[in-house]
């Protein structure tokens, strides 16, 4: 019997890279979108407007619940801040009841999640067993796994908690843009720890929580710890440009306020143990070897 497989988000950096690997694998795919659908592929949904109905999921393997507005786009402001919330809250709320309506039919849900769930722990090991931070992200991350957890008295649910992506349309989007006009440097201390996957791992970490079957969180980042300074100075160097000029923290903060303390200067050396006892192998073990792939 083929495998059937509905994603969520799928036109982000992420969901469309892991639509493309399944489908290039022979798997069926199933694509939610908010649009009228353009063929069999596609099923339209409205997350927060109006119920997603349950026979778009009967009968698949899993669903792989992706999206949510990105944590890039600054500064934070009181609307954009809800936006995120809700851009969370609502479509992983919406997913659940539908699969709950399925109960003992209901599909694995592979949910995405964050690193973010953390927050900054200096000179601690962060796994998967580790308490959440108390950032903005932080807290936002714990509810949004809340909502996926809803699905749990009937089905499998795994937690995907993604580190920043390495990738021209990931992280480094900024520190390119940075970079290319020779004013990058440190941020803040620049020796905090930053999680960080490939694209490629990405893709094949959920692929593995998907055909191994995991369940609970799982940390999907790099295993090798890198500092701040550490990506900095490798993009710079692969783009032949200095690496110089500090921003301090206090000038991050004036300039995105808390944003600041939830994405650059939280210090988070999150490790993939879940992952490598399952026996996953990255393709891009260190994170100089993620940028070379990247650029």
């Amino acid at each position: 019997m083929a495998r059937r497989i509905v994603v969520s988000g799928a036109s982000g950096l992420i969901g469309s890279a892991l639509v493309s690997s399944l489908r290039a694998d022979g798997i069926d795919v199933t694509v939610l979108v908010r649009r009228a659908p353009h063929g069999a592929g596609e099923a339209q949904w409205a997350p927060g407007e109006r119920p997603l109905d349950p026979d778009v999921l009967a009968g698949a393997e899993a669903v792989v619940a992706l999206g949510g507005a990105s944590v890039g786009r600054l500064p934070w402001t009181r609307r954009y801040r809800a936006e995120l919330v809700d851009s969370r809250l609502q479509t992983t709320r919406t997913m659940t009841t539908a699969l709950r309506a399925l109960r003992s039919d209901a599909p694995a849900l592979v949910s995405a999640s964050a690193v973010g769930y953390y927050g900054s722990a200096p000179g601690e090991v962060l796994t998967e067993e580790s308490a959440a931070g108390e950032t903005f992200l932080a807290d936002l991350t714990v509810r949004w796994e809340a909502e996926a957890r809803r699905a749990e008295d009937h089905t499998r649910v795994a937690l995907l908690r993604t580190a920043p992506v390495i990738h021209r349309r990931g992280v480094l989007k900024p520190l390119i843009q940075l970079t290319r006009f020779g004013v990058s440097g440190p941020l803040g201390r620049g020796t905090q720890v930053w999680p960080w996957i490939s694209l490629d791992d990405e893709v094949r970490g959920i692929r593995h929580v998907l055909d191994t079957k995991l369940a609970g969180p799982v940390n999907l980042t790099g295993p090798t710890p890198a500092s701040a300074n550490d990506i900095g100075r490798e993009l710079a160097a692969r783009m032949h440009r200095p690496f110089w000029l500090p921003a301090p923290a206090w000038a991050l903060r004036l300039a995105l306020g808390d944003a600041a303390d939830s994405l650059l200067l939280p210090d988070a050396d999150v490790r993939p143990r879940v992952l490598e006892r399952g026996g996953f192998e990255f393709a891009h073990p260190t994170v100089a070897q993620a940028v070379a792939a990247a650029l």
